[in-house]
């Protein structure tokens, strides 16, 4: 299925800041179907052959059910083309720019259904018409709280028309922004409230507020109003949390009623997420301890790399005292990875963060001093697990260290270089390393080397990695990676 972007871009003339007044409208119409207990269907005139929009053909970019009532449409309409003889009220109410009501046969099943077509302006620029389309009630009086949120969703409706709704500074509502099942407050004009659904009762009781808050302002009643109070000042939503009380925390969203520029009133959707700051909290706690466990790894691991140095220099040079600053080599370059996970939220790491200190220490191994080689490091690997940074740390140490010792041996007529290329595009991470040394034998197989060092390698990228590894000969040395780095955290869980 198409995004409304992409609709709008194949069968409208409609360019991006009128767009985006579009998408910030179906950001945010969840709160107006809840209001009116209908389905909300958004229509923009199609394009003609000309250029222009003659307002008799219209495709619906998008389409919003009710979270408090049944759905008229059991089918998605997102993408269909429609035009005056499907929606007679929508073109009506295109051409004469104002609310038009009425009854139409709406689904396809024939159904009679009550459509109110409301044309929807921005910087005095008519784009689209929003229909609120509903079954027909028959035999049945509303009750208080339908009455007062059908009242306020025309009020939203008027806006829509004049251009003032959805608002140019409303950020886009999250995953735990407040709905109107959630609990509504109804303000007026100094900010009392006229109603309070049952749901936002029950979440001032449990913040300690039993009055009765009807014709209260909010902090007569006991509850701090900073943000009723900006959204007044400034005609814009604003969205605040309230812990009146330290084991109930209350997320207070008030948006203004506007008529003619000039703010009549407010809708306060109120919820609480006590629970969900809870869990945050232990999640912080959860990750500070995470954090400090890394970092006495990492002090651990320093430790053990010191005394291996402090070893390695008692012992003459030879076989023993290469193998224990190898070992020395390795840990630090693990030590590296802890302290990047110490310093850092969560489970990623910046793997670029690693590599340049694994170069500058391959740069300072280079056991002949009198003879440079240049150590370059090419794209980007992005955010990886930590699963993947740790052996991967160790694996680049490896081959950063077998280039500088083992690739210009006997080769002094040119000047050395080694190239670490790196590209992640979210499935394969690509990892290369070549170099312009001597080469590898026309015959080496690296399953069958007798290196540590490449054993190691092999080792951790075919088993803890699942990757696959290649060597080549071409101008001197390419040892190749591709390690899977897609859905990693879930594998792992």
């Amino acid at each position: 299925m198409s995004s409304p972007t992409e609709l709008a871009h194949l069968h409208t003339n409609i360019d991006l800041p009128a767009l985006g007044h579009l998408q910030r409208l179906m950001a945010s119409w969840g709160m107006l179907a809840d209001l009116c207990f209908a389905d909300l269907l958004l229509f923009a005139p199609v394009t003609e052959g000309d250029g222009r929009a003659d307002g008799n053909k219209f495709v619906i970019l998008g389409q919003m059910r009710p979270s408090t009532s049944q759905t008229l449409h059991r089918q998605d309409l997102v993408g269909r083309l429609m035009d005056e003889v499907d929606r007679p009220l929508v073109v009506r109410a295109w051409r004469l720019g104002e609310i038009v009501e009425g009854e139409i046969n709406a689904t396809d099943r024939g159904e009679r259904a009550r459509i109110q077509c409301i044309p929807v302006r921005w910087q005095g620029q008519l784009l689209a018409v929003m229909t609120r389309e509903s079954a027909l009630t028959v035999g049945r009086r509303p009750g208080e709280l339908e009455r007062v949120y059908v009242e306020t969703f025309d009020r939203f409706a008027r806006m829509i028309v004049a251009g003032e709704f959805p608002f140019a500074t409303d950020d886009v509502e999250g995953e735990e922004s407040p709905r109107v099942g959630d609990g509504v407050l109804v303000l007026d004009t100094g900010g009392r409230v006229e109603y309070a659904s049952p749901n936002a009762v029950n979440a001032l009781h449990r913040m300690g507020i039993h009055s009765n808050t009807e014709g209260m302002r909010l902090d007569e009643a006991g509850m701090e109003e900073s943000a009723v109070r900006t959204a007044f000042a400034t005609g814009a939503p604003v969205t605040e949390e309230v812990e009146r009380r330290p084991d109930v925390i209350c997320l207070m969203r008030v948006i203004p009623l506007l008529d003619g520029g000039e703010v009549t009133g407010a809708l306060a959707l109120l919820r609480d997420v006590t629970d969900l700051r809870r869990r945050d909290r232990l999640l912080l706690s959860k990750d500070a301890t995470i954090r400090e466990v890394h970092h006495r790894v990492k002090n651990n691991l320093q430790t053990i790399s010191s005394l291996l140095r402090l070893q390695a220099r008692r012992l003459p040079g030879g076989d023993g005292r290469s193998a224990l600053e190898e070992a020395e080599r390795r840990i630090r370059s693990i030590s590296l990875v802890h302290d990047i996970l110490s310093r850092e939220v969560g489970e990623r790491v910046l793997f670029d963060e690693i590599v340049e200190p694994l170069v500058r220490m391959a740069r300072e191994g280079v056991l002949s001093p009198e003879r440079g080689i240049d150590f370059r490091v090419e794209g980007d690997a992005g955010e990886l697990p930590a699963e993947v940074a740790t052996p991967l740390a160790l694996v680049l140490t490896e081959l950063l260290q077998n280039a500088a010792e083992h690739a210009f041996v006997g080769k002094r007529e040119v000047e050395g270089a080694v190239t670490v290329r790196l590209h992640n595009d979210g499935e394969t991470l690509t990892v290369e390393v070549r170099d312009n040394g001597v080469g590898v034998p026309e015959d080496f197989v690296i399953e069958r080397t007798d290196s540590l060092g490449l054993s190691i390698v092999r080792d951790l990228v075919s088993g803890q990695l699942g990757g696959v590894i290649s060597m080549r000969r071409d101008d001197g040395t390419v040892v190749s990676l591709e390690i899977p780095v897609a859905g990693r955290e879930g594998r792992r869980a």
